[in-house]
């Protein structure tokens, strides 16, 4: 919080923390995906506003007001898909986003990368939440799995899980809290956005060459505004694209019948942004042990806090930039797995592939510390 004071001083107006902000010159594509996020959010934030004039959250009516303002809301189907695919290129954009951080070392600059990973775990749950709103099969019975994991908390676990459930069974109450706390929690968001951006603009962004380039800097506007427009345009094209030739690509065809605690889908599986860390759940044996590996898969981002390096790139290290591109193809094998059946050989495969997927990780940071203290 000092750091915080001192330098606040620095950002007299607007201008100083967004016009006339100094950026690295040789910023390329990986350094767009900030800005989109935000543009991805603001869409998400006002389709997600109109959807609920007409959306009831009551368990009697929920899948009935979905169906609602896709056929007799003017331009509902287009909010809706809007809202829908949005939010997939949510998710698509922040995985490439932390990628591009853990490759040029952006965990260095400590507050943004621990306020950035703060920000990815309150978004699963706003998803989370909005993915139970449509009250279709999946809905119903992705909640009650995923909720259902908090009673392997030692003591309370049960409790916790009846309070959340607000009874005994995902019911009526549930849906109204998860309503309730799906709309509340983007405000909580936004919160945490200015302060990932304050911490950014304090320390400056990093570069595609992984110097300290103090001195080689521009002012953001104009040359890095019309970057981002360039960006902006490229998204919009593809997502128009989608939500106009194939806008449930992305979306499960189960959740198209309305929720029925009496019928269990054949396999209950999350959305696909989900299904690494589902699949990282499913390959230990032990409900408590499950829990834990889901949680870390994420919270194993902060370990990387504790990397001390003198370079500010995978780029030299070559090892472990090889090792970062296998890193990528086990998550989407985890992704993969995810959606297929607990049974042979995947439960297998699963299990191997949630060891690299830590693995990588307690290695990458090993190696690291300990070449450069070789080298010093």
């Amino acid at each position: 919080m000092k750091m915080i004071r001192k330098n606040l001083f620095l950002f007299k107006n607007l201008n100083d923390f967004i016009i006339d902000l100094g950026v690295p010159t040789n910023l390329y594509l990986w350094w767009n995906f900030g800005s989109l996020l935000g543009l991805i959010f603001m869409i998400q934030f006002m389709t997600g506003l109109f959807l609920t004039f007409h959306y009831a959250s009551n368990i009697n009516v929920a899948f009935d007001s979905v169906i609602h303002i896709m056929r007799d809301v003017n331009s509902g189907w287009l909010l809706r898909y809007m809202h829908i695919n949005g939010a997939s290129f949510f998710f698509i954009f922040i995985y490439i986003h932390i990628g591009r951080g853990l490759y040029y070392f952006s965990f260095k600059k400590k507050l943004v990368w621990i306020s950035g990973v703060m920000i990815l775990l309150l978004l699963m749950m706003i998803a989370f939440m909005g993915y139970i709103l449509p009250w279709g099969q999946m809905s119903f019975w992705g909640a009650t799995v995923i909720t259902n994991l908090l009673s392997a908390i030692p003591i309370w676990g049960d409790l916790i899980v009846s309070w959340i459930w607000g009874g005994f069974s995902v019911g009526n109450a549930t849906l109204n809290r998860f309503y309730s706390f799906h709309f509340f929690f983007p405000f909580i968001l936004i919160f945490l956005i200015f302060f990932h951006l304050l911490f950014l603009h304090i320390d400056g962004s990093s570069n595609s060459l992984g110097l300290n380039n103090t001195y080689d800097k521009i002012k953001f506007y104009p040359y890095y505004l019309l970057k981002d427009y360039m960006g902006f345009m490229f998204f919009f094209f593809f997502f128009i694209i989608i939500i106009f030739f194939n806008p449930l690509i992305l979306s499960d065809s189960e959740n198209f019948i309305m929720a029925n605690s009496l019928i269990t889908p054949i396999h209950i599986q999350p959305e696909w942004y989900y299904l690494f860390a589902y699949a990282i759940l499913r390959s230990i044996t032990s409900k408590l042990g499950g829990v834990m590996a889901l949680f870390f898969s994420i919270l194993i981002l902060l370990i990387m806090l504790f990397l001390k390096s003198k370079f500010n790139g995978l780029m030299f290290y070559p090892i472990l930039k090889i090792m970062f591109f296998f890193f990528f193809f086990i998550v989407l094998i985890l992704t993969w797995l995810g959606s297929k059946q607990v049974e042979y050989p995947y439960l297998m495969l699963g299990q191997l592939m949630t060891f690299f997927f830590f693995f990588f990780f307690f290695f990458f940071l090993l190696f690291v510390n300990v070449w450069d203290y070789i080298l010093n």
